[in-house]
């Protein structure tokens, strides 16, 4: 398989994989999201969404939290809340305050509660515009939590679902560019379970053997606190299962993530087909179970 260059540049995309709502508690939908980052783009878009920490909020979160900035504390409720009771503090004085009450969280005032707020949404409404500049794609499996589990150890409809549709969008691109996968790493057994899913899906299904014409069949496992890009996904996995509302989506959508809820449609893969048809990135998924168990 040849890789797809331009001039001598070696053109391909990494397609990072998170899920949000698997404890099917409180989340309305399960979502298992990937964004696909063209690979000479990455490290660029790295560095930007790094340095919109340190603007937004005067330090960098991971030396704060010690480990990622989960979507859900960015964007739960009590953070708008606390966003909304004053009006919006100006961007500097802002960072000055909210970088203050997260080297000292015991150092709290309404001032303070209220900045550092305003700069958690700020800094996901500036995280999706980025990627958006940056040419990145989103997909997502959307599950109902009433969906139809799977009995046997075949791999899962909503894994199958977003490696076909990484697949139609790396196939609708010039001279076809190949695909990566990095999955945020789970324990070692699930790891090892869903790796060898995985290459059984690639290696032994009909479709899996014509999509790995373009995906390398062999996951990346990495640590989610130390790769930005697995905490992009986790907030467009979150942001779909709370404010994103397609069709059959039955479950009532936060209010206040509406404009979140737009930034993450506009990184939806749409793929316009010759016949006026159109393959989506986002798919709600009524039933996991393959069609054999059913």
């Amino acid at each position: 398989m040849d890789f797809c260059k331009i001039g001598d540049l070696t053109l391909s995309w990494t397609l990072f994989i998170d899920e949000s709502g698997q404890d099917m508690r409180q989340s309305p939908y399960e979502v298992l999201a990937g964004v696909a980052v063209e690979d000479r783009k990455l490290w660029r878009l790295i560095q930007r969404l790094s340095d919109l920490q340190d603007e937004i909020f005067g330090i960098r979160l991971f030396a704060v939290y010690q480990n990622e900035a989960k979507a859900q504390k960015l964007l739960k409720t009590k953070v708008f809340k606390h966003a909304a009771q004053m009006d919006p503090i100006e961007p500097a004085r802002r960072r000055e305050l909210a970088r203050e009450i997260l080297e000292d969280g015991t150092n709290v005032s309404r001032e303070r509660l209220t900045a550092l707020a305003q700069a958690k949404i700020a800094y996901c409404e500036a995280a999706l515009a980025t990627c958006l500049e940056f040419d990145v794609e989103a997909f997502a499996s959307i599950v109902p939590k009433s969906a139809p589990r799977p009995r046997g150890t075949l791999l899962r409809k909503d894994y199958a679902y977003l490696f076909e549709r990484f697949f139609y969008f790396l196939n609708s691109k010039p001279d076809d560019p190949m695909g990566y996968i990095v999955f945020d790493e789970l324990d070692k057994s699930a790891s090892h379970i869903l790796l060898t899913q995985v290459a059984e899906y690639f290696l032994k299904t009909g479709k899996g053997r014509t999509r790995s014409r373009l995906i390398i069949p062999e996951p990346f496992f990495v640590h989610s606190d130390l790769t930005t890009m697995v905490q992009v996904v986790d907030l467009v996995a979150y942001i779909i299962s709370w404010g994103v509302r397609l069709r059959y989506m039955d479950e009532p959508a936060r209010e206040e993530l509406s404009d979140l809820a737009g930034a993450v449609m506009r990184l939806r893969f749409t793929q316009r087909l010759p016949s006026g048809h159109a393959n989506y990135g986002f798919k709600v998924i009524p039933d996991l179970r393959p069609q054999v168990e059913k």
